[in-house]
């Protein structure tokens, strides 16, 4: 009979440590925003889903490296890790924005407790899972994982930062300079989307060409993409228009706003990408 093998490091590490703390607070915050069930819309739903669907994966992730599991899977589990406890932060972080701004009022009318530790606890997860990251990140040198790396990190924040643009994009005229920016985020979503998912899964080994150099020349296509679309999207959205006086957060100009500056932010993210990725190729250092 096989035996089950106890793996306490995954508990007591700093890294294991930091796992607990997330899916503590992570549980905490569902459990309380739960409570205040008769306030309901898209937003709750979001934070919802990201306290639920990080405690639920991280939980996953403790308990197979706790009984020493994941070898049996097909994947790369460093890889796997990174990239998770990266986008974790990342879709908490959000939420300890969005949650608060938009479910606790000035001045706070009910449950005013519950959200008050609703966020305190979510911005708490946010610090463990940046812990998390900032402990599995690969040394520099080191790129025996790849998403543990500056530049393996860096594009599950541009895949992230595509999908808020993706959820903020309606009502936008339909001219060909903004239909090349929807292009440009959608091309360069695919593509870095598909390196995460081809990099656990350890195909890339299968493609025919330089892997390194390519994923250099895929940086910088990208960020001539992108230094098109930071120039077009604000140029055909807000020229000859004015705010207007009554915009709340379902404003059609407030969403082309939050797209302009996610396209700024995803177009430094691309330029630091290359920059990393080029030393990683061309520039070894000596050992």
């Amino acid at each position: 009979m096989a035996m089950v093998t106890v793996n306490l490091r995954a508990v007591t590490s700093w890294v294991g440590i930091a796992r607990l703390f997330a899916i503590v607070l992570s549980c905490l915050a569902f459990s309380l925003v739960a409570s205040t069930w008769p306030y309901k819309n898209s937003y709750w739903t979001w934070c919802m889903f990201t306290w639920c669907f990080c405690f639920a994966v991280t939980l996953v992730v403790l308990l197979l490296e706790l009984l020493e599991l994941y070898p049996k899977l097909p994947i790369s589990w460093d890889d796997f890790t990174s990239a998770f406890s990266m986008l974790a932060a990342l879709m908490v972080f959000t939420t300890s924005v969005v949650y608060p701004s938009t479910s606790i009022g000035s001045p706070c009318s009910s449950h005013c407790a519950e959200k008050a530790v609703a966020t305190t606890a979510s911005c708490l997860c946010f610090l463990a899972y940046a812990v998390e990251v900032g402990l599995t990140r690969a040394k520099p040198g080191d790129i025996s994982s790849f998403l543990s790396t500056v530049p393996g990190l860096l594009k599950v924040f541009e895949v992230y930062v595509a999908c808020l643009i993706f959820s903020l994009l309606d009502n936008y005229p339909l001219v060909p300079g903004l239909q090349w920016c929807v292009a440009v985020y959608s091309i360069c979503f695919i593509i870095t989307f598909l390196i995460i998912i081809f990099t656990i899964g350890r195909c890339l080994a299968y493609i025919p060409c330089p892997l390194e150099q390519m994923l250099v020349g895929y940086s910088a296509l990208a960020l001539v993409m992108y230094i098109t679309a930071t120039v077009l999207w604000p140029y055909y959205n807000f020229k000859d228009t004015k705010r207007p006086n009554t915009c709340n957060s379902d404003c059609a100009w407030n969403k082309h706003l939050g797209v302009t500056f996610l396209t700024i932010f995803n177009l430094i993210a691309y330029l630091v990408d290359l920059i990393y990725s080029t030393r990683m190729v061309f520039i070894r250092t000596p050992s």
